[in-house]
C-alpha cells in the first residue's frame, strides 16, 4: 500500500526569529491548503533561550545571563517552560487536526507524533519508551511544575531513556492545525543552563541543578558512540516515516515564502512587545 507523503524542510542553523515565524507560517499555510503536512528540522544561530507562551520573563529568566553570553532568545508560541537550544535537533509537525492520523485530544496527538521521535531513538540503538505520570503526585507536578526549565518535570507520554527523558517538546492548536515542535538533546552544558534563570537563593539553585540531571539526560551521554548531527537528522527522519508510516519528501522554500516568513519576524518574533509581554 502506498504511504501518504508529507513535507520535509531542513533550515539547518537559523536565528530564533525565523525559527519560530517559519513555524506559524507553516501552520498558516496548511491552514490554507497551501502545502500538505509538513515535518521540519532546524538549529540555532546564535545558540538561544525559548520561553514558553505563558512563561514571564521578569519572574523567571535572568536576561542579563542572556546577554552576557550573547544568546538569542524568542517567546515561541506555544506553551511548556524555557529551553536553551544549543547542542541538539530542534524538529517541527505542522498537521491538520482533522488528520485521520490525529486523535482528538490534545495528549493523544501528542503520543502519536511522539511515535517519530520514539523510532528515531531506537535508529540510534537506545531503548526509549514512553512514560506516562501515573501517581497523583506526578499528575500534580504537570499542572504546577516546581521551575522554569524545560525537561525538569513529567509529562504525558514522556520520552524516557533509563528512566530520564530524552526530548522535550510543545504543542498548539491554530486555525484547525497542530504545531508541535521540540527538542533533541545531543549534549547538554547544565552548568549554563541554570545560570540563565531567577532563583530565590544559590541553594534553591543548585538543589534544582541536582535534580535536573536525575530527570534529563542528552544522546550523547547515553550512546556507545558518539552522535553527531547529521547522524542524528538521519535517524530520526527515518524515525518520523517509520513512526507515521509515511514517506517524506524534500519542499524548498520559495523566495516568496521567505519574504512572508521575513514579515512575521519583524512583526512579532522580533518585537519586545512579543518577546516581553507580560
Amino acid at each position: 500500500m502506498k504511504k501518504e507523503v508529507w513535507n520535509f524542510i531542513d533550515s539547518e542553523n537559523s536565528s530564533p526569529s525565523f525559527n519560530m515565524a517559519c513555524d506559524e507560517a507553516l501552520l498558516t499555510w496548511h491552514s490554507e491548503g497551501k502545502i500538505g503536512p509538513t515535518i521540519r528540522f532546524y538549529g540555532w544561530n546564535p545558540p538561544t533561550l525559548s520561553i514558553g507562551y505563558f512563561q514571564t520573563v521578569e519572574k523567571e529568566i535572568n536576561m542579563d545571563a542572556v546577554r552576557e553570553q550573547k544568546l538569542g532568545f524568542v517567546r515561541r508560541p506555544t506553551g511548556g517552560r524555557a529551553v536553551l537550544h544549543d547542542k541538539e535537533l530542534t524538529y517541527s509537525v505542522i498537521v491538520s487536526e482533522e488528520h485521520p492520523k490525529m486523535p482528538q485530544t490534545v495528549t493523544e496527538a501528542y503520543r502519536v507524533i511522539s511515535e517519530g521521535i520514539l523510532e528515531g531513538f531506537k535508529e540510534l540503538g537506545l531503548d526509549a519508551y514512553f512514560a506516562i505520570p501515573s501517581t497523583s503526585r506526578e499528575q500534580e507536578e504537570l499542572k504546577n511544575p516546581r521551575s522554569s526549565v524545560c525537561f525538569d518535570a513529567p509529562s504525558w507520554y514522556e520520552l524516557v531513556v533509563e528512566g530520564r527523558k530524552v526530548a522535550g517538546s510543545a504543542q498548539t492548536r491554530q486555525k484547525g492545525v497542530i504545531l508541535q515542535h521540540g527538542s533533541i538533546l545531543l549534549d547538554i552544558d547544565e552548568e549554563q543552563l541554570f545560570s540563565l534563570f531567577k532563583f530565590n537563593n544559590e541553594r534553591i539553585r543548585e538543589r534544582m541543578k541536582s535534580a535536573f540531571s536525575k530527570k534529563a539526560v542528552s544522546i550523547n551521554s547515553l550512546a556507545k558512540e558518539s552522535v553527531s548531527l547529521e547522524q542524528a537528522k538521519q535517524a530520526f527522519k527515518n524515525g518520523f516515516e517509520k513512526g507515521l508510516e509515511i514517506d517524506l519528501e524534500p519542499y524548498i522554500l520559495s523566495e516568496g515564502e521567505l519574504k512572508i516568513i521575513k514579515n512575521i519576524e519583524v512583526e512579532k518574533y522580533l518585537n519586545d512587545a512579543w518577546n516581553f509581554r507580560k
